[in-house]
């Protein structure tokens, strides 16, 4: 081995250091997003002008455009090739092929940007809620049109961010949309008594300014010099065109899947959009901070594993790292059943239950979702992003009869949206576990099958924990604030996460050693003291 290789190695954050500042600082984002939600809630209504149905509707047309048009680029499109030239050591195709995608997405976006300023009023009425009251569509309206040059923004901030995660540097990617956060939270407080629920258009704008400035400082020492050209005829850029449409769509379907969620929510009566943007807000927390987080920072080391033709290594990688995922979200999900009325409060202060039972209904696509963020990315380190668009295609043509069904009010109203999503996400994992299996025959052995068995033998144990606790300690109509419910909510998940971490070193699980050898070492590990 060189001293180049070798130096490479000593500089690239590992996937468990880079998962662990993923996480922590997704963690304390989601906290943050927690707080802004609750925030919300808290200082505007659930009906009128300034209603909190309308800020929800809102963020659905400029997310459509950016998951749409940018962010399958930015990721399972862009990164397999910047790995493979890195690898190689041409940071020249690097920076050309950055230069080339970023200028190239910039102007699509600016034009996407154009549209949602002129067309905000026709989209929000008939498209996104037509069902909305004149006053809070003005207000929605107000809103999106304060939103339209997001998209733009965090497409410039996810291909810089792209880049810094191909060369190991996740410290900015992980801290960029904490300000994002902190700004919508300032301008709750700023703009309430005056400008009202807009205000927080205002506070995502300057948020996604700010998100981008921070990005910014994660280029230091890279080398890269921004040129303002396309090199069309790039082999690289043509590779990252040719999969950008099919990531590209399979993102913009789930967009489309929400915008219809959101449509169909409008005509079942005012409130209904907030409830369910709170019980789904409740749920995307752990996928993102277990799923996306993981995934991402693995992401880059599979990539590596396959450019230097090691599919042995890569399947023990990948197995490592899925079955890691089904340990920590078995315990995560058994939590967010059984606590599911605690956090609908939390996020809700005055109480509405219809969140805690939509959220109830979310929980198995949590954990479906946390398995896809890996699962798809198997075929995105093989460039493959046909395969998963093709099932999501299927899958959210099901999901969108469902819920045209389910959400009835003769049937289970807002909360059958929920139940759509668990039955269309777990069907999707299922579908693209067989296709991987059939792919690939050796991905899974015995041995990964065999731990997965063990898994769920302790998550039983983890269940009757989670039961035996929540009856000890249970919601009370009085139990309000964040002490109560926090402290609460603290020792039962500790209580249920304690007892699986127990039974997991029991059963000889491989996913708890690396946790408890930490724990160990950071409980007798050496003081030294100086006299």
């Amino acid at each position: 081995m060189n001293n180049s290789s070798i130096k490479t190695r000593k500089k690239a954050t590992s996937v468990s250091s880079a998962a662990f500042l993923l996480i922590g600082a997704a963690l304390f984002g989601q906290i943050l997003g927690f707080l802004r939600t609750k925030l919300v809630n808290a200082n505007f209504p659930l009906t009128g002008p300034n209603s909190t149905d309308a800020y929800f509707a809102a963020f659905n047309i400029p997310d459509l455009f950016f998951f749409t048009l940018s962010a399958g680029a930015l990721g399972v499109a862009f990164i397999p090739v910047l790995t493979d030239r890195l690898s190689k050591g041409n940071h020249k195709a690097m920076w050309e092929l950055s230069n080339s995608l970023l200028n190239f997405l910039s102007g699509i976006m600016l034009i996407v940007a154009v549209i949602i300023l002129v067309f905000a009023r026709t989209l929000i009425s008939h498209v996104v809620a037509p069902h909305l009251p004149p006053a809070e569509i003005n207000t929605a309206t107000a809103i999106m049109r304060l939103l339209a040059f997001n998209p733009l923004l965090f497409t410039l901030s996810g291909i810089l961010t792209s880049m810094q995660q191909t060369m190991g540097r996740f410290f900015f990617y992980a801290i960029a949309p904490i300000f994002y956060n902190l700004s919508i939270i300032a301008s709750i407080y700023l703009f309430r008594h005056n400008v009202g629920l807009v205000g927080l258009g205002i506070g995502a704008l300057v948020g996604a300014v700010i998100q981008l400035i921070v990005v910014l400082f994660g280029l230091f020492k890279t080398n890269f010099v921004w040129k303002p050209k396309i090199i069309w005829r790039s082999s690289d850029f043509k590779k990252v065109m040719k999969n950008l449409p099919p990531r590209s769509l399979d993102q913009g379907i789930d967009q489309v899947e929400e915008i219809v969620e959101t449509h169909i929510a409008s005509g079942l009566g005012a409130g209904a959009i907030s409830n369910y943007s709170n019980a789904y807000i409740l749920s995307t927390a752990p996928i993102l901070l277990i799923g996306t987080s993981i995934a991402t920072a693995a992401f880059p080391r599979l990539n590596k594993r396959l450019a230097q033709n090691r599919p042995d290594l890569f399947r023990r990688d990948f197995q490592q790292i899925l079955r890691t995922m089904i340990w920590v979200s078995a315990p995560v999900s058994v939590v967010a059943y059984f606590c599911r009325g605690y956090l609908a409060r939390l996020i809700y202060t005055t109480g509405d239950s219809q969140i805690s039972v939509i959220f109830g209904f979310l929980v198995f696509a949590i954990f479906a979702r946390i398995l896809y963020t890996i699962i798809s990315r198997w075929f995105y380190s093989h460039k493959d992003t046909r395969t998963p668009l093709i099932v999501s295609i299927f899958a959210i043509g099901i999901n969108i009869i469902l819920a045209v069904y389910l959400a009835q009010p003769t049937q289970y109203g807002v909360a059958g949206l929920a139940i759509a999503q668990s039955i269309v996400a777990s069907l999707e994992v299922l579908t693209l576990s067989v296709i991987m299996v059939i792919k690939d025959r050796k991905i899974f052995n015995a041995e990964f099958f065999n731990a997965v068995a063990r898994i769920i033998s302790v998550t039983g144990f983890s269940v009757i924990a989670g039961y035996i606790m929540i009856t000890i300690y249970p919601l009370n109509i009085a139990d309000k604030g964040v002490i109560t419910l926090g402290g609460k909510l603290v020792f039962i998940t500790s209580v249920t996460f304690l007892v699986h971490i127990i039974m997991s070193s029991f059963f000889d699980l491989e996913e708890v050693k690396p946790f408890i050898s930490k724990v160990y070492k950071i409980i007798l590990k050496p003081i030294k003291l100086d006299f």
